[in-house]
């Protein structure tokens, strides 16, 4: 195994946090990426924690100014996969993909339009949802309510269908979840970061219906190596638990349905660039900086490979959900959009 892709990494919080510092992204994610091997890397914007939409909209347009920032400096590393061709320019060259999303569509406020504006920044990929109700849906977290998409949430959904951005319901209610399904049916729709509720009983986590209903649509469920989605064991959470999800997800969808979505937290929450709500969604005791023993950051991946290897996960099954499936995925997507021109290349190089 020499490749990985990660459909969640909040390293933007980061990155835009220590913007007064030369190449932030170079600095402190940079290495950990080369080191870890990874080829891919679908960076959200994630501003849903901040006060609507005035605040939303101002942290959403800091970490893309973050991403697009990181791109510029990091030249001969990065690649901006944001065309039809991309990915195969950044693994031509030996080059990290970096894909933009959106986790929760509260920079929005009421006005599903700013969607466009967001797409010609690079979006290629929105969450409607963080935990909680926001004017499009409801997230996982509002436990008392049966709601799913609004109004407005149906007009968005049509919008990023139409403009072939994928739809990540991560963080979704289930209602959510369902409506979605029902109404991008051509869409591009995948579950970025969460795990097996048969495995452990988490809001977070799917359950086996919604696992099949997701891979019937076409599309991934990025499994979530974190404590929060795989519970703990004598104290700690293992890449054995993870392993055990991906085992369980494997009997349900099949192999060609799954990915990994990490949601490294642990650098991120010690850097201060990101502070525990009062409604994240976490077992008692567990603390914000949680992680698995052996996981922490991008540079442990190959761990991750050699604990389903361990476990009698084939050479191509592990190639498949470490990289192969998230790179077809984003592909599909992709290659709906432009490619870039040779100027965009030269601006990256």
């Amino acid at each position: 195994m020499t490749r990985f892709a990660d459909a969640h990494n909040d390293l933007l919080y980061e990155v835009a946090h220590r913007a007064h510092l030369p190449n932030p992204f170079g600095r402190y994610w940079l290495g950990q990426l080369r080191r870890g091997q990874v080829a891919l890397t679908v960076c959200p914007v994630s501003a849903g924690l901040e006060q609507l939409p005035e605040g939303g909209l101002r942290a959403a347009l800091t970490q893309c100014g973050a991403f697009h920032r990181a791109l510029r400096e990091n030249p001969e590393d990065l690649v901006w996969a944001r065309g039809a061709g991309d990915l195969a320019e950044a693994e031509r060259s030996g080059r990290v993909a970096l894909v933009l999303s959106m986790e929760g569509t509260e920079p929005f406020g009421y006005t599903p339009a700013l969607l466009e504006p967001f797409v010609a920044l690079g979006v290629r990929m929105v969450g409607l949802t963080w935990n909680r109700r926001n004017p499009f849906a409801d997230g996982l977290g509002e436990h008392d309510s049966d709601g799913g998409l609004s109004a407005l949430g149906r007009t968005l959904v049509d919008a990023l269908v139409d403009r072939h951005v994928a739809i990540d319901l991560a963080h979704a209610s289930p209602r959510t979840l369902d409506q979605v399904l029902d109404r991008a049916a051509h869409g591009h729709v995948l579950v970025s970061h969460a795990a097996c509720r048969a495995v452990y009983d988490s809001p977070r986590n799917l359950s086996d219906e919604q696992l099949t209903a997701v891979a019937g649509a076409g599309g991934l469920i990025g499994v979530m190596p974190h404590p929060v989605t795989l519970g703990v064991e004598g104290g700690a959470a293992t890449l054995d638990k993870a392993v055990d999800h991906l085992d369980h997800a494997r009997e349900v969808v099949g192999v060609k349905h799954l990915a990994i979505g990490s949601d490294f937290s642990r650098q991120i929450v010690r850097s201060g660039a990101l502070h525990i709500p009062p409604d994240v969604i976490m077992p008692d005791g567990m603390t914000f900086d949680a992680a698995v023993d052996g996981f922490e950051g991008p540079a442990d991946f190959p761990h991750l490979a050699e604990r389903m290897r361990a476990r009698g996960w084939s050479p191509a099954e592990c190639d498949a959900v470490l990289h192969d499936n998230l790179r077809a995925f984003l592909d599909g997507v992709l290659d709906h959009h432009e490619p870039s021109t040779g100027a965009a290349h030269a601006h990256q190089r």
